[in-house]
């Protein structure tokens, strides 16, 4: 920010100078212009062509070639002609070269003050504060994603009015699993910037993916508004196609497949989704429209969910509990997301590629997995201090056995 202010004093102080420079300049154009007007001859010149040429007319009265009339209409004519060039050639006195100097300082003010006020209204100083936060946080050697997310949140508290703000700590909070944090961001985005198609269609599978894959009437609405406007919008056309494959209406999740395709141009969501057609037309041959138990393509992975004893006091039996697939290194979204209550405990859940948020990462994509629990009062996936979670490291995505997991400590 110090740079930008320099910045903007140096183009200040080099438009005053362009101000002042016309002064420095008076006292010489004002010398020049009283010589000019000392040396200038032209009402010398216009009084002897008056001169000739009234000359001229005596002497064509005296040998006759105009009578006494003519003659008095022409010198009247010359005596007019003489008068409106002297009037034009008259001149106002120069003033002093010093007058109206006081001018400068008051434009010179009016300079910088309205510039100022245009650059808070106009300039973009929340998003170079929001730059300059990222490049701090990945400059550190030390920084994670959790640190970068903190900065950006308290980013989001001194602009909260910044729509680049929000846009940018929402993948971050989907990816992390924090959906409540993630609709919220985009909310405020769609706020800002307004109902448009692509951000409202975010905003819909957020919330079906946060209702555990449910289309609620609200994610209803959002849909219906979206394919009012654009009926080929790619992410709505890919959830819907998520949730007719979910309920076994897998022809109906074909087509919306194919669609949402025609209008991608991420060319692994297009992947992801010629699989899902390829899986669904395999529901199809094996059973028809009803057959919701065939076999899935790629990877099962069942774990085993428990609560240790000690711990199942601490948190009310409806509280949701997420069970995450990640990668080893963490660098990609969720593989795949599956949702339950302690009231269920112990249960085994399912994970595979059906259960990933985006074509950026599957269950099939990798090798081993990270398996974490997160029993979250707050009702994100997140950990905040308070809840209860358990973890298993290294799981074989391979294994046909389920493998399972204890919720056995609690979140500092």
């Amino acid at each position: 920010m110090t740079l930008l202010w320099l910045g903007l004093a140096i183009l200040l102080l080099i438009a005053m100078w362009l101000l002042i420079l016309p002064l420095r300049r008076a006292g010489k154009l004002h010398d020049d212009l009283q010589a000019y007007e000392a040396e200038d001859q032209t009402a010398q010149q216009n009084v002897a062509i008056f001169q000739r040429r009234l000359a001229s007319l005596e002497a064509a009265l005296g040998r006759g070639d105009i009578d006494q009339q003519r003659f008095e209409e022409s010198r009247l004519e010359l005596e007019r002609s003489l008068l409106e060039d002297t009037q034009a050639q008259k001149r106002a006195p120069l003033k002093r070269a010093v007058s109206g100097r006081w001018l400068v300082p008051v434009i010179m003010l009016a300079l910088a003050a309205g510039s100022l006020l245009w650059y808070q209204q106009q300039g973009a100083e929340g998003d170079l504060s929001l730059y300059l936060a990222q490049q701090e946080v990945m400059a550190d050697p030390d920084s994670s994603l959790a640190t970068l997310i903190e900065r950006l949140e308290q980013e989001a508290v001194k602009q909260p009015d910044n729509p680049k703000v929000w846009s940018s700590l929402f993948p971050m909070y989907r990816n992390q699993g924090q959906f409540d944090k993630a609709i919220h961001a985009l909310k405020r985005v769609i706020e800002l910037e307004g109902r448009y198609p692509e951000l409202l269609a975010q905003l819909a599978q957020m919330q079906f993916f946060a209702a555990n894959r449910t289309l609620t009437s609200e994610t209803q609405t959002l849909v219906d508004e979206v394919l009012a406007e654009d009926p080929r919008q790619p992410t709505v056309l890919g959830m819907l196609g998520i949730e007719a494959f979910d309920h076994g209406r897998y022809q109906e999740a074909i087509k919306h497949w194919r669609r949402a395709m025609a209008g991608m141009s991420d060319p692994q969501a297009q992947k992801a989704l010629e699989e899902g057609i390829q899986v669904a037309r395999q529901r199809l041959d094996q059973g028809g429209e009803g057959m919701a138990a065939a076999q899935e393509a790629g990877p099962e992975l069942s774990v085993r969910l428990s609560l240790d004893d000690s711990l199942r006091d601490r948190v009310p039996p409806d509280t949701r509990v997420f069970l995450v697939a990640r990668d080893l290194k963490e660098e990609k979204p969720p593989l795949a997301i599956a949702m339950t209550q302690v009231s269920e405990l112990p249960t085994t859940l399912v994970l595979d590629d059906s259960r990933s948020m985006s074509g950026m990462g599957k269950l099939s994509s990798e090798k081993e997995v990270r398996l974490v629990v997160r029993v979250s009062q707050s009702g994100q996936a997140q950990p905040q201090p308070g809840d209860l979670a358990g973890q298993l490291e290294s799981v074989s995505v391979a294994t046909s056995d389920p493998v399972e997991v204890v919720i056995d400590r609690v979140v500092d």
